[in-house]
């Protein structure tokens, strides 16, 4: 795998957590907390965490805050983005996204087809920016979480928050 070539530009970046899921709970979202542990182990901050259920006006309300917040640098969500009628977190989320980041979805679909094979195509992990806020959907599941997480959102995270530079971005 290449290096990157952006290290010079790293920032830490303060992050919201969110959940959405109808059965979850702080101590059985396995995901979430995940995906807590791998940002801070990366050396970013969780200013924020919630678990929300799949209710489109509840998330959306939930990103705009952590959005609007200057101190928030990315809002990461789990769970609610698969193809059952209960899955609403991308229709909740994309008309939020100012730009979006096709290749997260992409990259991340490629990715899982190793794991899951055909089934990876009923992902509709998304990616965007919104109010200078990077946004990142992501499947539930533990497996899925931490693939995206790895992969993908960890090793670029601090380079998007260099490049929205909002606010005063921590170093």
């Amino acid at each position: 795998m290449p290096a990157p070539q952006h290290q010079n530009k790293q920032s830490n970046a303060n992050c919201a957590v969110i959940t959405v899921s109808d059965t979850r709970t702080e101590t059985t979202d396995a995901g979430g907390q995940l995906i807590k542990s791998l940002l801070e182990e990366a050396g970013h901050h969780v200013g924020s965490y919630a678990i929300v259920c799949d209710e489109p006006r509840d998330v959306t309300e939930l990103v705009l805050a952590n959005t609007n917040d200057a101190d928030c640098h990315a809002v990461l969500l789990s769970g609610g983005t698969g193809v059952a009628a209960r899955d609403t977190t991308v229709e909740a989320v994309e008309l939020l996204l100012e730009k979006r980041l096709d290749g997260f979805g992409e990259l991340f679909r490629m990715l899982s087809y190793d794991q899951v094979g055909a089934a990876a195509m009923l992902s509709r992990a998304l990616a965007g920016v919104a109010n200078n806020t990077a946004v990142f959907l992501m499947p539930g599941s533990p497996k899925a979480v931490e693939l995206a997480m790895t992969k993908l959102i960890i090793p670029e995270l601090g380079h998007i928050v260099s490049l929205l530079a909002k606010g005063d971005t921590p170093s």
